[in-house]
């Protein structure tokens, strides 16, 4: 009787018990993992911004387009990138550039200087975690020093070259402004250099990519967004007009803009998410946010 009754009594406890678990723990437990499904989503979307912050006018077209009619001239938008990433950090993709010789050698107009282009998204400089310099030209690498704590991703080829053979004898520097090499240089001696390798995963949905040869080492960048994969082009495509013509940006070795050009376009999930470098039209075909910036998406 004594043994029913034990038998008895703990079934009546397991029951209660599962009873327990059902109303209490497995719900917990669904909320849990709908948070981490929530979670993992998140962690996927990047938010990405394109900044105007100059104007220069009255531009060649046959200077960023192979083939172009000698006599176009447009007025082309002189822009960097800002990517929200989760965990609160913020990417410049290249960074502007502040010095008055070349506001007034290229007669820039409604010319912003970057720490304030990119308070229109409520962003100071110390808010900026990481810059990913494309390429070394004096408007895209040009306010390194202007964000002192972040972190500087760099093709190691781009920075091994700009920072050695580019200044010797029979070496290439056009478009590179010294101070900004120096800037780089000292980057690199407070530890904040990060040297990518080619194509490389630098946080997961956002991936650096080897360049069309646009300067030495040239990158560009695929991100993981809510539209889907935008493409920052950078100067390896100037204008949307390189891509639909499938001419080469001029200036670069022509064969390898073009293979650039072609995995640009495989890696964004469409072509309208493609950013290039200079195309007045990114600041009318995507939504504005504040005066000279867009979100792509």
């Amino acid at each position: 009787m004594k043994r029913q009754w034990a038998r008895n009594f703990a079934g009546v406890v397991l029951i209660l018990v599962m009873l327990a678990w059902t109303v209490f723990a497995w719900p917990a437990s669904r909320a849990g993992a709908s948070i981490r499904v929530q979670s993992l989503q998140s962690a996927g979307a990047y938010e990405v911004y394109a900044v105007r912050y100059g104007i220069l006018p009255d531009f060649r077209v046959s200077a960023l387009v192979v083939g172009a009619e000698p006599t176009r001239r447009l007025d082309i938008p002189v822009a960097f990138w800002v990517i929200k990433a989760p965990g609160r950090r913020v990417f410049l993709v290249d960074c502007g550039f502040y010095r008055d010789n070349l506001i007034q050698q290229w007669k820039v107009k409604d010319y912003v200087r970057p720490p304030a282009a990119i308070a229109a998204l409520g962003l100071q400089p110390e808010d900026v975690t990481d810059i990913v310099i494309t390429h070394m030209h004096w408007d895209h690498a040009g306010s390194l020093d202007l964000f002192p704590k972040a972190a500087i991703w760099i093709q190691r080829d781009e920075f091994t070259y700009y920072t050695g053979d580019a200044w010797q004898p029979g070496g290439s520097h056009g478009g590179i402004e010294a101070a900004d090499v120096q800037a780089l240089v000292r980057a690199n001696t407070e530890g904040r250099v990060k040297l990518l390798q080619r194509d490389q995963e630098i946080l997961p949905g956002l991936e650096a990519h080897q360049g069309g040869c646009h300067t030495h080492a040239s990158q560009f960048l695929s991100v993981k967004t809510d539209a889907g994969t935008v493409v920052v082009a950078s100067d390896n495509v100037y204008l949307y007009e390189n891509l639909e013509k499938q001419a080469p940006v001029a200036g670069a070795d022509r064969a390898c803009n073009l293979d650039a050009q072609k995995r640009i376009l495989q890696l964004a999930s469409d072509p309208r998410l493609v950013v290039p470098g200079h195309d007045p039209a990114v600041f009318t075909r995507f939504r504005a946010v504040a005066p000279g910036v867009v979100r792509i998406q």
